[in-house]
């Protein structure tokens, strides 16, 4: 086993604080001076510290990887592994369908354009959108190395002329209502990904119009311009994978089409970088370059050693994008599936108790607003604020009624805070769980013998947010990605709760990178009595008592367990296909649904009969 060398490092860390952006269209081309800036810039600051160990962490898990790695191939004939990795490559392969047109649209640089077109003055310059923590740049401002997520003192580093301009969240709103209603004229059941983003399937109206998908795509493009003043790119290929690696190949005011055949999708991915695939983040990046996967072809090279540590990196997803086979299912998100609503907010560090219990209020304020609007009330009130450390931690409370206004809201927060001051913090927000949704007709009179959990207590909860997980591909690869104060992200897993005691306490959630479904071989704690006083904010199951709750929160969390539920999940995953859409990093990985197909072949036959 090869240990990784000082010098590289000392690049990893240099890479890391780039940060996730990096791959954005329109960044100048001399990267290495930029990260050296930012490196610069950062050393010194809890921020680089943070970042140092996290990079650290990342290293040392390379290791017990590149040491299990040894430890599998010993004594192993790689090429009967190699052998039935090659029979599974042919199963999948029948599963491609090349029947569909699926478009990814995206706006360019939506926030800064939409500012633009307000304050014409800043046309040719250098601007950023948001102060503290860009939200976008402007190309011209790309060009000096700016981007989405940096902090704005770095910026101005890289650009000294930049311009820092405020952010008007109503605006950008209204803007891509307008968008969006266009884009509904070529398919109804369109999906929004993000306000800037969407999936059209186009197959039906190009067959409805006579149309070709790149003039159907071109004068989509033409409509939003010529209505808005803002200018579209878009990838058009067949499954929502490839459109969207697509639509960054001609950005910005652009537009590319893949081939639907066999042979340009395979051109096509066998060079690609691992990490232009949606979903993979510099994390999973640097997992996959320790074994040699560099690129979408290296993942064939390197099957017989994905094969022997299927749990590490889910041998099945990394198949399919290798072949490039992907959902071509489009259709607009469920409102029943929703978990969770919640707002936050970033700013510069701040200790004073006053301070951070007006931030506290103004969330809650925000989040009754949005919870109103959507029709949302919920039980599960969950606090999270990071540290002028960059620490993030999270605490729950469960009530035993109904909450959403602001007052129940503030006081759930300031009660979570409570204990923990002294604080310095430069982030605080409020997520409500356990959502009921009011616009739903109710089930009868079954719904007045719901029970509802007991609440005596706060669960005093927390937990380190870990930012190496890869996220969600909507939230990690939209314009604006790390606009975290004013997009709803539904982050499922990156936020674990747990029961703990008073003190504070990091948990590290082990998240596995491949698709899982959490069965864990061990037996759980089993509630003993058919009262119900709480219920595991993991896995829902409820509790006659706290004491019964915790122990079964401990276990929940136990490393045992999910290893032992990593072992089992991919086996669980081939029983049981996930039905629902849309869900996750892995839905661009998924084979298309059985969903999918009897909608496509609807429109087949649809074809032969006109």
């Amino acid at each position: 086993m090869e240990k990784p060398s000082d010098s590289s490092q000392a690049t990893s860390l240099i890479l890391r604080l780039a940060g996730p952006s990096t791959t954005k269209a329109g960044l100048s081309t001399e990267q290495t001076e930029i990260n050296r800036v930012i490196a610069d810039a950062s050393k010194g600051s809890k921020f680089y510290e943070n970042e140092k160990r996290k990079d650290e962490e990342v290293t040392a898990r390379i290791l017990r990887i590149l040491k299990l790695r040894d430890q599998a191939v010993k004594g192993v004939d790689m090429g009967k592994v190699e052998q039935k990795v090659d029979r599974l490559l042919e199963a999948i392969e029948q599963e491609r369908d090349l029947t569909q047109y699926i478009v990814h649209i995206d706006m360019d640089a939506f926030y800064a354009n939409v500012e633009l077109l307000e304050d014409p003055s800043l046309a040719g310059k250098p601007f950023g959108v948001g102060h503290g923590v860009l939200c976008t740049a402007s190309y011209e401002a790309r060009k000096f190395g700016v981007r989405s997520g940096m902090p704005g003192h770095i910026a101005l580093k890289l650009c000294p002329e930049l311009i820092l301009v405020d952010l008007h969240m109503s605006l950008y709103s209204d803007v891509s209502k307008q968008i969006m209603a266009i884009f509904r004229q070529y398919d109804p059941n369109m999906l929004a990904a993000s306000v800037d983003e969407a999936y059209l399937n186009i197959t039906e109206f190009c067959e409805r119009n006579d149309l070709e998908p790149d003039e159907c795509v071109q004068r989509m493009r033409q409509r939003v311009f010529d209505e808005t003043k803002l200018t579209v790119s878009a990838g058009v290929a067949a499954n929502k994978m490839l459109a969207k690696i697509c639509s960054d190949k001609n950005k910005p005011n652009g537009q590319f089409h893949l081939p639907h055949t066999l042979d340009a999708i395979k051109e096509f991915m066998h060079g690609l970088s691992i990490r232009k695939i949606p979903g993979v983040g510099r994390v999973k990046e640097r997992l996959l370059e320790s074994i040699g996967v560099k690129t979408c072809g290296d993942i064939y090279n390197c099957r017989g050693v994905l094969a022997l540590l299927d749990k590490h990196f889910g041998l099945h997803s990394l198949l399919r994008v290798y072949l490039g086979i992907a959902s071509n299912v489009v259709q607009p998100w469920v409102r029943e599936e929703r978990k969770s609503i919640g707002s936050e907010r970033t700013f510069r560090a701040i200790s004073e108790k006053e301070k951070i219990l007006e931030k506290l209020e103004d969330i809650a304020a925000e989040l009754e607003d949005d919870m109103e609007r959507g029709g949302w009330t919920g039980r599960t009130v969950t606090l999270k604020y990071k540290l002028d450390t960059y620490e993030v931690f999270t605490r729950a409370k469960t009530f035993n009624r109904w909450v959403k206004t602001k007052s129940e809201l503030y006081e759930a927060g300031s009660e979570l805070l409570q204990p923990e001051w002294p604080l310095r913090i430069r982030l605080i927000g409020l997520r409500v769980t356990k959502l009921k949704d009011l616009r739903k007709k109710d089930d009868g009179i079954a719904k007045f013998f719901e029970p509802l959990p007991d609440s005596k207590s706060p669960s005093k909860s927390r937990a380190r947010d870990s930012d190496d997980h890869d996220s969600d591909v909507k939230d990690l690869d939209s314009e604006d990605d790390l606009d975290y104060d004013m997009r709803d992200v539904e982050d499922e897993l990156s936020i674990t709760v747990a029961e703990t005691s008073t003190s504070r306490r990091l948990i590290k959630p082990e998240l596995p990178s491949s698709e899982v479904h959490l069965q864990p071989t061990m037996v759980p704690p089993e509630p003993t009595s058919a009262v119900v006083a709480g219920e595991c904010p993991l896995c829902t199951r409820r509790f006659s008592d706290n004491d019964e709750l915790n122990a079964h929160v401990d276990w929940c969390l136990s490393r045992e367990a999910i290893r032992s539920a990593q072992a089992e999940g991919d086996k669980t995953e081939r029983k049981k296909p996930e039905s629902r859409p849309n869900k996750g990093i892995q839905e661009w990985w998924k084979a298309p649904s059985l969903e999918g197909n009897v909608q496509n072949r609807k429109r087949k036959r649809r074809k032969l009969e006109e």
